[in-house]
């Protein structure tokens, strides 16, 4: 059965241009992007997507982060998507992700403070709903 899952190419990844490779390597494992948009995020947006987070110490530096240039946000379908594409992002720490992965080959701590990691999936049937309607109405 075919699923939907939420990326986002995060701002440090449509700063570099890494928004092609990024999608590219999804696409070349065989999902289809049904939708995709690049836009500004804002508060409510983020407030909304972060939910289970607003209370928490590091919010504040997150959503900046996040607001810190644009954001690739693109639906993608296919079979084990929402498993797929988690495994083709790597772990959620740059330094650590496997080569291979996105954040594994593409990513690395910049010293800022913030774990800057190039991608967003969403982490189940769930969350991807939420996610899709957030992002896109």
């Amino acid at each position: 059965m075919s699923e939907k899952t939420l990326i986002l190419v995060k701002p440090d990844g449509v700063k570099r241009g890494l928004v092609g490779e990024i999608l590219g390597r999804i696409e070349a494992k065989g999902y289809r992007i049904s939708q995709m948009r690049m836009l500004q995020a804002t508060d409510d947006l983020l407030a909304k997507h972060y939910h289970e987070h607003t209370e928490k110490p590091f919010y504040s530096g997150m959503t900046a982060y996040m607001k810190s240039g644009p954001i690739v946000a693109a639906i993608i379908e296919g079979d084990r998507v929402i498993e797929g594409v988690r495994s083709l992002s790597g772990a959620t720490d740059p330094t650590s992700a496997a080569p291979g992965t996105i954040r594994g080959d593409l990513g690395r701590d910049w010293g800022t403070g913030e774990i800057e990691n190039l991608i967003h999936s969403s982490d189940g049937p769930e969350s991807a709903q939420l996610e899709i309607s957030v992002w896109f109405g």
